[in-house]
């Protein structure tokens, strides 16, 4: 089907051409916003999305980027794990001033990383939402997360705003750190 067709080109060395990776987390956490920004996008009005966008990301000499960014709306969620099968990195997006819906963020991340598919993928948490004054610090973050379990498999935590565009070249950074790495 068109989803696998698209996941995995490689090129005449061997090595992968380009690299898929998902984005998921709650509804509102910020995940279109983010893409559309790393596109060079500098002002975006989103609207909430139903099913998904999938947008390349190229940069001359490194790999090039396949994002789809998945709706995160609760009746959506169920279709997550048909994204997962052979992605490269998981992103996950955590709206920084949503104290009360972090424990759902978290099962939720929980689940999509317990998915055979998901054995071995590394993961970037992008803690969005920064700027806001009511945004939980990484510190807090990183703790209610409890990322310190997943010991058998590369992350990173990075701190974001897609308003402003702060820390999103560190996460794409940290994004093309991990695909070398792990």
């Amino acid at each position: 089907d068109a989803l696998e067709a698209t996941m995995g080109s490689v090129n005449s060395r061997g090595h992968k051409a380009e690299a898929q990776v998902v984005m998921m987390g709650l509804d509102s956490a910020g995940k279109t916003m983010i893409l559309y920004k790393l596109k060079g996008n500098p002002l975006v009005e989103t609207s909430p999305t139903v099913g998904f966008n999938v947008e390349p990301l190229e940069s001359p000499g490194r790999v090039s980027l396949i994002l789809w960014d998945v709706g995160g709306q609760p009746q959506l969620r169920a279709t997550w794990k048909d994204y997962l099968e052979g992605i490269d990195i998981l992103v996950y997006v955590l709206d920084s001033t949503d104290e009360a819906r972090l424990p759902e963020a978290v099962a939720e991340l929980q689940e999509v990383l317990e998915d055979p598919n998901m054995a071995g993928v590394p993961f970037l948490v992008l803690a969005n939402k920064q700027e806001a004054p009511d945004a939980l610090p990484l510190l807090e973050i990183r703790n209610r997360l409890g990322l310190e379990r997943f010991q058998d498999r590369c992350w990173e935590l990075r701190a974001c705003s897609a308003l402003t565009g702060q820390g999103l070249q560190e996460a794409l950074q940290s994004l093309r750190h991990l695909l070398r790495s792990c």
